[in-house]
């Protein structure tokens, strides 16, 4: 396993890194699942970035990521990517998940951010197949950390035991 990735079964809300990222909605107004559980921790200076973004760009295109503060949470910033809903062209949703991680990493090279920690975008309402997202998910951020050493760390939260399954034994932690 890269040592520079991490996997843990937990609440993105409550990780310690310089960004977390949020599996958003293009409105960027927060939603169910990840996205409304950072949007109620980190209260409404995220929202309030969230607003101003909308205001000047017209919200987040999928597979494209923006970032703002990170209000009350642990961490400095929140990247928030629009992973793709599993529908209809297959290869182009796999393709449009993998630019959501790697838009958010680009983004957090750009901010000089060391420590991001990822949750398995696309994966909830979104319907993406768990385990090819998280083979995109894995690949995605290998690739790009091959290409670029400035961050330190990536973590994968997994909130759920089945998904934590999925990356151990892709990130051979089994």
């Amino acid at each position: 396993m890269n040592s520079k990735l991490k996997l843990v079964k937990g609440d993105i809300t409550k990780i310690e890194a310089d960004a977390i990222v949020n599996a958003a909605n293009s409105s960027l107004l927060g939603g169910g699942g990840v996205d409304g559980a950072i949007h109620r921790a980190g209260g409404q200076a995220i929202l309030d970035d969230c607003i101003a973004i909308r205001n000047r760009q017209g919200g987040c295109k999928t597979g494209e990521a923006v970032i703002t503060t990170a209000g009350k949470l642990p961490a400095k910033y929140v990247i928030h990517t629009v992973g793709p809903v599993y529908n209809g062209n297959k290869a182009e949703k796999e393709q449009l998940l993998a630019n959501a991680y790697s838009n958010s990493l680009k983004l957090a090279v750009e901010h000089d951010i060391k420590t991001i920690a990822f949750p398995n975008i696309s994966t909830g309402v979104y319907h993406f197949p768990k385990p090819r997202a998280a083979q995109i998910a894995v690949a995605t951020v290998q690739d790009f950390l091959k290409q670029n050493n400035s961050i330190m760390q990536v973590t994968f939260v997994c909130f759920d035991d089945e998904n934590y399954s999925l990356y151990a034994d892709l990130l051979q932690l089994t």
